[in-house]
């Protein structure tokens, strides 16, 4: 059925992980506290998140529109190259994504829909271009995901850009995926995972460094922070002393759904240990929906 490759190909458990960063940087921006929401606060959470999960949406379709010559050959089940949709089905979807995506965020700020439109300029140049470069592809997938963060902040007009620094960690830590997921058709990685590992080491450390300057509190923080290093610490030392596509693929995939509980992280940080296991909440429904659609 038509419905079912259209969500096949948005790739419903990926963007489930864009909502948990804007409700991360929502935490940061100091308007993760209920007791202060007002009619707007409310709405303004729900367009930002909408505008996240079309935004994501619409990057993984043109990553796919993209890459059709290439899933002709390895992925050939895609929904694409499968025929389940058309490739001028495919780019119309995506276009009314990243244009419904915009026209949104810009009901919350001229802030947040210049950081859309910011966005989705990342996630073409990263589908078209830059992911077949080995260095500038990892960063550029980090830069969406960073922005993405500081999507969530936007809500606060007022906020000390001192805090979009903090966007930074989830640059090193998608980059980090996105090396893992170099050659993970093929295996031979070992090197670049190493690489991801470190930075996986470095985003702690930026956790302690949050402590410091930010009023992060690293108490609150601490426990979420980690169940999301040891999930990504098991998943590339297995991939590291197995070299093969499917365990390279496994960590690239609990990579990905780590990203809630390292948004949990920030958001026991800045907020509460309640609000953050209430992000933390979004991880089964994540997974379940791993299990039906792929992950990418």
């Amino acid at each position: 059925m038509k419905w079912y490759a259209v969500l096949q190909i948005m790739r419903p458990a990926n963007i489930i992980t864009s909502i948990a960063d804007i409700i991360a940087g929502i935490a940061i921006a100091g308007f993760l506290v209920p007791e202060l929401w007002n009619q707007q606060i409310i709405t303004h959470i729900i367009l930002l998140s909408l505008t996240t999960a079309g935004l994501y949406a619409g990057g993984i379709v043109f990553n796919d529109v993209f890459d059709i010559e290439q899933d002709k050959i390895n992925r050939p089940e895609r929904v694409i190259p499968s025929g389940r949709l058309t490739l001028k089905e495919a780019k119309l979807f995506g276009i009314v994504l990243f244009t419904t995506s915009i026209i949104v965020a810009f009901l919350v700020s001229n802030t947040s829909g210049i950081l859309a439109i910011t966005i989705t300029l990342s996630a073409l140049l990263y589908d078209k271009y830059s992911k077949h470069n080995r260095v500038l592809g990892p960063l550029n997938m980090g830069l969406c995901r960073g922005v993405n963060l500081i999507l969530g902040m936007s809500i606060n007009m007022e906020l000390d850009p001192k805090y979009y620094l903090i966007g930074i960690l989830p640059v090193l830590f998608i980059s980090a995926i996105t090396l893992t997921a170099q050659k993970e058709t093929k295996g031979k990685n070992k090197l670049a995972i190493a690489f991801a590992m470190l930075l996986d080491a470095v985003i702690v450390i930026g956790f302690i460094v949050m402590h410091q300057y930010f009023n992060l509190s690293i108490k609150n923080a601490f426990i979420f922070l980690i169940v999301w290093y040891g999930i990504n610490v098991i998943a590339k030392l297995k991939a590291i002393l197995n070299n093969n596509p499917k365990l390279i693929q496994k960590a690239v995939k609990l990579g990905v759904l780590s990203l809630i509980p390292l948004d949990a992280s920030y958001t026991a940080g800045f907020s509460s240990i309640t609000m953050a296991l209430t992000v933390l909440c979004l991880l089964p429904i994540s997974l379940f929906l791993s299990k039906k659609f792929p992950v990418t």
